[in-house]
């Protein structure tokens, strides 16, 4: 009976623990929140108004369909998307609370590395081989801003 008491309370710790791991891994809605604002505010100009990129994002039409469908479980047009900045949003917090997952697995929750990854991957569909060019010069902007997001004080709800 011992024995058996002992073997569940160890199964319940590592079944504890595992459930803290899981939790630690997840990323914060102020981590969301500032990779979403990074990657607006390092979004591409092109300059041009009907450049084949929608909202403030930057996002090509064949993934606003993609996102839309995976993040609100219905396809969304470009149009329906660049016309909607809460639904845009919405959409891009979705895709980049999955992507900052991934990668904070990936990197065992380093956050500069995470970011990186994120970066890299928004604009080449890869976490890895952004070290020079274009796309090296995108991801250090992204980084930036990041950090600056990040560093802003929490918003304090006042009491009403």
């Amino acid at each position: 009976m011992r024995f058996l008491i002992s073997v569940m309370v160890v199964t319940f710790s590592f079944g504890l623990s595992s459930l803290v791991a899981q939790a630690q891994q997840s990323v914060s809605d102020n981590q969301v929140a500032a990779m979403v604002e990074a990657l607006r505010r390092s979004a591409p100009q092109t300059g041009k108004v009907n450049d084949g990129l929608y909202s403030d994002w930057q996002v090509q039409p064949g993934t606003v369909k993609a996102w839309s469908k995976f993040c609100l479980k219905k396809e969304l047009t470009p149009t329906q998307f660049e016309n909607n900045p809460a639904i845009a949003r919405q959409v891009v917090s979705c895709i980049t609370r999955r992507e900052l997952d991934k990668q904070f697995r990936a990197t065992k929750s380093n956050e500069t590395a995470a970011v990186n990854g994120v970066a890299c991957w928004w604009m080449t569909g890869n976490y890895t081989g952004c070290n020079s060019g274009f796309t090296a010069t995108y991801v250090q902007k992204v980084v930036g801003f990041y950090q600056q997001q990040r560093s802003k004080p929490l918003p304090t709800q006042s009491a009403q």
